[in-house]
């Protein structure tokens, strides 16, 4: 586990590789990235809940009117 000595240490190269004016916009990018990646596992969750409520037929099965034989 990290302890404060050890983060701190991170945020100071962090720092010192990317300048300070980098870190907002990092924090901006990847908050949007998080919230873009929950709103693709909401729509896909929809979307399963959506396919188990209501099946469509699968891909090469016959069709009910169709003969068999």
């Amino acid at each position: 586990m990290l302890s404060t000595a050890h983060l701190l240490i991170v945020v100071a190269v962090v720092v010192l590789l990317f300048g300070a004016s980098a870190i907002p916009k990092f924090a901006k990018s990847l908050g949007q990235a998080k919230g873009e990646f929950e709103k693709g596992l909401r729509e896909s969750r929809e979307e399963a809940e959506k396919n188990a409520a209501n099946p469509s037929p699968q891909v090469g099965a016959p069709k009910s009117d169709e003969k068999k034989g």
